[in-house]
């Protein structure tokens, strides 16, 4: 059989078989013995026909009735003691009916009052687990409560943070505003403080206002055109004419436009100048240096009607062939 295709496993079905056959015979001698009903046992009874009799010959049939005697008496006496034996067994088994019935109660009574504690044991722990759950559901509820008010509250915070920062730029974008808005008054020769403030107003029409161009020049005298004036060319001052011109040397190897912003008193005099300014095409440390020394040097005619401080625009063309 292939089962048994190994010595180890023939050995072992050998084994087994023999230890079955062994168990069987114990069953079959030990286990099956029938065993005889035991000998009964007891008290052996005389033969009689009635409840009392007396001498030593036993009689084989039922004996005939025996003569009455006078012994009435005693007969009722038998039957009273019998009846008081009744009655004090009745009594007894009456007492005894009582007891049993107390004890009943008292059984009753304890059982019914230990049913009542285990009720009442089983409904305060039930109270309890109730009373349990509701305080962490109760704390679950207040830590849920707590998180959504800190997530609010980070909420307003971030909003707050961010209105303010939107404030903070809007009043910087004002401010960069405002202070290019003074610039180019201040380039435009100082007629304005650049906040619409100022008063007056200059113009041939009959209607209140400051008649020219935002490029004009507040002492020029025409009100049409693209603006400008005065000397034109690299020297821009209004209507205001450059008497005297330095041209800054120039000993480096660099070319391009210098735009030279200065700030022109009414006598004429530049007393301020920055070179680089917006228009510069080339930023190098020698031709700002050169191109402010130059522009410090230069005299323009005096105006008692020109501002203190009157903004203006020189330009120098730096080239290699010159």
């Amino acid at each position: 059989m292939s089962f048994l295709d190994t010595k180890h496993k023939r050995k072992s079905a050998a084994i087994t078989t023999i230890i079955a056959v062994f168990i069987l015979l114990l069953i079959f001698t030990f286990g099956l013995t029938y065993l005889d009903p035991p000998e009964e046992f007891g008290i052996a009874v005389n033969f009689g026909t009635t409840d009392y009799g007396s001498g030593n010959v036993q009689p084989k049939e039922a004996l005939k009735p025996a003569q009455q005697e006078p012994e009435v008496a005693e007969e009722v006496v038998e039957e009273e003691v019998v009846e008081e034996e009744v009655v004090e067994q009745e009594q007894v088994e009456e007492s005894a009916a009582v007891e049993d019935s107390a004890e009943d109660v008292i059984t009753q009574n304890n059982e019914e009052a230990i049913a009542i504690k285990k009720k009442e044991d089983a409904k305060r722990k039930k109270d309890e687990a109730r009373k349990r759950e509701d305080d962490r559901l109760k704390k679950e509820a207040e830590d849920e409560a707590r998180r959504e008010a800190e997530i609010e509250r980070k909420k307003i915070e971030a909003e707050q943070k961010r209105i303010a920062e939107e404030k903070r730029k809007i009043e910087k974008d004002k401010q960069e505003k405002d202070a290019k808005r003074k610039n180019l008054d201040a380039m435009m020769g100082g007629f304005s403080d650049g906040d619409g403030k100022a008063t007056g107003g200059e113009g041939d029409a009959n209607k209140a206002g400051d008649k020219g161009k935002i490029t004009g020049d507040p002492n020029a005298s025409g009100y049409y055109g693209a603006g400008g004036g005065g000397d034109g060319g690299n020297y821009r001052l209004g209507n205001r004419k450059a008497l005297t011109k330095p041209k800054p040397t120039y000993d480096c190897n660099e070319e391009g436009k210098v735009y030279v912003k200065i700030s022109v008193d009414n006598n004429g005099r530049v007393f301020a100048a920055q070179a680089g300014v917006k228009g510069t095409t080339n930023t190098a440390s020698c031709l700002l240096t050169k191109a402010k020394e130059a522009a410090l040097k230069t005299r323009f005619n005096s105006d008692s009607n020109a501002p203190a401080k009157q903004i203006g625009i020189i330009i120098y063309n730096f080239t290699l062939s010159d």
